[in-house]
């Protein structure tokens, strides 16, 4: 929100106009002696030099503008900014993220898997804005790249870094929700959450989905599972992150729908088969509505005072209008 100090300093701007109207009537015009070349009853001399007139249009324009910035310093804008603090804790969501290679493929063309698990992602942070949020990493293992946080920043920058490959080729359904459980049980926060965005089944680990779910009911933490992709052939491309290789070709889609429900089951939590955008925003709407949390907090308010950088600006303005009458047209001030 932007405000002034002095706006009736705006007021200031009708010399503008009213300086045009009292040269059209001849009042306020500067002195000047006609000086006609031209031979005996011949043709006039005219001047035409499209590029002086040019450049003197452009010195109007910043002599005008140099103007109004100065005016604007002179009403002193603030912009004020209202930031929340919350004084109680929200939700704490950790997304276990499947990193595996198949994630690469391209179910809607020139969109992996990933890219669209990264958008869920971002969906719910930014509709719920008082909640804790990290990352765990799933592959053929599983790691903890992000803590719960509400410093959403670190969030998404890790965010933007993360491709497929990174954990070595396989899914470790099982690893990932424990890891996230071990690092969810002993939160204070009044709702812990999980949110599993992956492709495919459990092929990897030591521990089985089943086991990790029900001990994340034990420890009474939501599991909200969302099955990314289509069945079917699917065209697949990305840089193996250890060779630097680029791989393509075509993957035999065919994860298994039944697995992912018993695990969301198993937590007594909710699967979403997000083939298609639609379905993939209906999981979001359910899981924002479920995990919010009403949280206490206050206002923030702060002010920003920009008359500096206005005056800033009528100087460069300035010196530049100067400069152009004086060092290019060759006029005297």
């Amino acid at each position: 929100m932007i405000s002034f100090e002095n706006p009736a300093a705006f007021f200031t701007l009708l010399l503008i106009p009213a300086l045009f109207f009292l040269r059209a009537l001849k009042i306020f015009t500067p002195i000047t002696i006609p000086l006609t070349i031209s031979d005996w009853n011949g043709p006039k001399f005219n001047w035409n030099d499209p590029v002086r007139k040019t450049i003197s249009n452009i010195y109007h324009l910043t002599a005008l503008l140099g103007f109004i910035c100065a005016v604007t310093a002179w009403a002193s804008p603030i912009v004020h900014k209202q930031t929340k603090v919350y004084s109680s804790r929200g939700t704490d969501i950790l997304f276990v993220l499947d990193i595996s290679p198949s994630m690469a493929a391209q179910d809607t063309p020139g969109v992996t898997r990933l890219e669209i698990a990264k958008s869920a992602m971002e969906s719910i942070i930014k509709t719920n804005s008082g909640e804790c949020v990290g990352i765990v990493e799933m592959a053929k293992e599983a790691a903890l790249v992000v803590p719960p946080t509400m410093k959403k920043e670190a969030f998404f920058e890790k965010l933007k870094t993360i491709v497929p490959g990174e954990l070595g080729d396989g899914t470790a359904i099982g690893t990932g929700i424990s890891c996230a459980v071990f690092h969810l049980e002993s939160s204070a926060a009044p709702k812990k959450c999980i949110v599993l965005l992956t492709d495919g089944e459990n092929n990897s680990g030591a521990i089985h989905p089943y086991t990790a779910a029900r001990l994340a009911k034990e420890k009474n933490i939501s599991l909200y599972v969302l099955g990314l992709g289509t069945k079917g052939s699917v065209p697949i491309k990305y840089v193996d992150p250890k060779t630097g290789r680029e791989r393509s070709g075509f993957l035999d889609s065919s994860y298994n729908t039944q697995t992912l429900s018993k695990i969301a089951t198993e937590a007594g939590g909710k699967f979403f088969e997000t083939a298609n955008l639609p379905a993939l925003s209906q999981a979001i709407d359910v899981i924002i509505k479920n995990e919010s949390v009403v949280q206490s907090y206050q206002i923030h308010n702060t002010d920003k005072k920009y008359y500096i950088q206005f005056l800033m600006a009528t100087t460069i303005l300035m010196i530049l209008t100067i400069f152009i009458r004086v060092g290019i047209l060759r006029e005297v001030l």
